[in-house]
């Protein structure tokens, strides 16, 4: 299990990947994680999408694999928008059954044409049910888990204020560590810090990167998150858009220029979604590693 107060004397790395389509071979993210161990994240988290406990057996063996062959921590990711109580149960007894110690607790997106399920309306309705399912456990271990924020407010909430009380809700209920959603401005990392601060929300924050290599999906992540895109920024996408190694090279500095502000202003962590590229994830890796090094603001 990831230990958090080791995670405390350092600031985290840390890696998000994602299985592959499913008309591709598991195989296929095998190879990218072999690229990636030898990089020593604090941890690797491993999403499946939200359309119900069918989906996490591929999350569920590459999680696995991250921890027992690749010897890093794994975060399974644990949507549960299509869930009922029953498949979350399975679910929690999978994980338990592998070894696998840490959850991403998510509400998740909705599936188009599928209407949910809602037995866990919000995030903080499953983390309470892991936190039930772990005072029932007889092998004396429980999961630590984790909850998703969003410095630029969650798509579906009206107002900053509603927003930072939500995820009072999960930490209360039991997520002791968040990871943001992606974001290009920094700034509006540090107010949505600010904010926690005031309502008291005093566990780790990752913030979490994502390297502009495509246009086309930044502009849909972008079209799902609602995140602000500052002109340098759009500037570059549109000056390099049609160059694709040079969108890929300017992406990559980006998001390295965002890292060593962030690491320089006191950051808990950064989770760098990968997008299963291990060589954008190496690249910004060796411009960043020694930040890491340096003991974080006290």
């Amino acid at each position: 299990m990831i230990n958090e107060n080791e995670l405390s004397k350092k600031t985290i790395f840390s890696f998000e990947i994602f299985p592959p389509k499913k008309n591709m071979p598991i195989d296929t993210i095998f190879n990218t994680l072999d690229q990636l161990k030898d990089l020593s994240p604090d941890f690797i988290s491993v999403t499946f999408g939200a359309g119900g406990s069918e989906n996490c057996e591929n999350a569920l063996a590459i999680a696995k694999r991250v921890k027992d062959e690749c010897k890093v921590e794994s975060v399974i990711h644990m949507p549960s928008i299509n869930m009922t109580k029953a498949d979350a149960l399975y679910c929690l007894n999978e994980f338990k059954n592998a070894g696998i110690d840490n959850i991403l607790a998510l509400r998740g997106d909705r599936v188009e044409g599928k209407e949910p399920i809602n037995d866990f309306p919000h995030a903080s309705d499953l983390i309470s049910f892991i936190k039930d399912f772990d005072s029932k456990r007889d092998d004396g271990k429980s999961f630590k888990i984790f909850g998703a924020c969003y410095p630029e407010l969650h798509p579906q909430s009206d107002s900053v204020y509603n927003d930072i009380d939500n995820l009072k809700k999960k930490v209360d209920s039991g997520a002791s560590h968040l990871l943001s959603q992606l974001f290009f401005d920094n700034e509006k990392f540090y107010r949505f810090q600010e904010r926690c601060q005031i309502k008291g929300i005093n566990v780790p924050i990752e913030a979490g990167i994502m390297p502009a290599t495509n246009k086309k999906s930044i502009e849909r992540m972008v079209s799902i998150t609602n995140a602000v895109l500052p002109k340098k920024f759009t500037d570059m996408m549109d000056r390099y858009q049609d160059n694709p190694e040079a969108i890929r090279d300017a992406g990559i500095a980006y998001a390295i220029d965002q890292i060593v502000d962030l690491v320089t202003h006191g950051v808990q962590g950064i989770h760098l979604y990968t997008m299963n590229n291990p060589h954008v994830a190496r690249k910004i890796y060796e411009a960043t590693k020694s930040l890491f090094d340096v003991p974080p603001l006290a």
